[in-house]
């Protein structure tokens, strides 16, 4: 019965445990993605192909940076988000930007 007691504990431990470690690696990944956005708050956005989108007004809690295109506040994913040749850049097109909701 103690050999018993002794697994529950170690078990219940870990359980404990496991979600803490997965919810600071989220944060992490949080953090680096809205730092991304964040150094470009009010510059511009380009596509891939080097279009320009329109400049960085906002930069949402979960890293997505927040324009506004034709007259729409449009949040681009923070996972679309990169920074290629000091500019920042998404894999998006305008036409996937506007489609979205």
């Amino acid at each position: 019965m103690i050999r018993f007691a002794k697994i529950a504990a170690y078990v219940s431990l870990a359980v404990a445990i496991v979600p803490q470690v997965a919810a600071a690696d989220d944060a992490v990944q949080l953090t680096s993605a809205s730092a991304i956005a964040t150094e470009y708050k009010g510059k511009m956005l380009y596509t891939a192909s080097g279009d320009r989108l329109a400049a960085v007004y906002r930069v949402g809690a979960d890293g997505a940076a927040q324009i506004i295109l034709n007259g729409k506040m449009i949040a681009v994913p923070a996972a679309s988000l990169a920074a290629a040749d000091g500019k920042l850049v998404t894999n998006l097109s305008k036409r996937d930007l506007l489609t979205a909701r």
